[in-house]
C-alpha cells in the first residue's frame, strides 16, 4: 500500500481519525480491488477468473460505502470531488 499505515494517531482530534480510518478503508478496499484484478487477468481456468472479477466487483461497492461516510464526514472532500469532475469535463469535453 502506498500510505503508512497505522500512523501515530496521538495528535489528531476524534473527527479527524474517524476520516483517516475512511481513507485506509479505501485504500485497503483499492488495493483488494487490484490485486483480484490482477489475479483474473493472469488465470486461465474460467471459474477462478469468475470469482476473483465477482470478488473485486464486491470490493468495489465496499469503496463505495468508504466513500459516501467520508463525503459525510468531509465537505471539503467532497467540494473537491465535484472541481475534479468539472475539470475532467472541460479537458475531455
Amino acid at each position: 500500500m502506498l500510505s503508512q499505515i497505522p500512523i501515530n494517531l496521538d495528535n489528531l482530534n476524534k473527527k479527524d481519525i474517524d476520516r483517516e480510518i475512511l481513507r485506509v478503508g479505501m485504500i485497503a478496499e483499492l488495493d483488494a480491488i487490484n490485486l483480484y484484478e490482477q489475479m483474473a487477468a493472469m488465470t486461465t481456468n474460467k471459474d477462478i477468473k469468475k470469482v476473483l472479477l465477482d470478488i473485486a466487483k464486491e470490493e468495489k461497492t465496499h469503496m463505495g460505502e468508504f466513500q459516501t461516510l467520508l463525503l459525510r464526514e468531509d465537505k471539503e472532500q467532497g467540494r473537491e470531488l465535484e472541481e475534479g469532475k468539472r475539470e475532467v469535463k472541460e479537458l475531455i469535453e
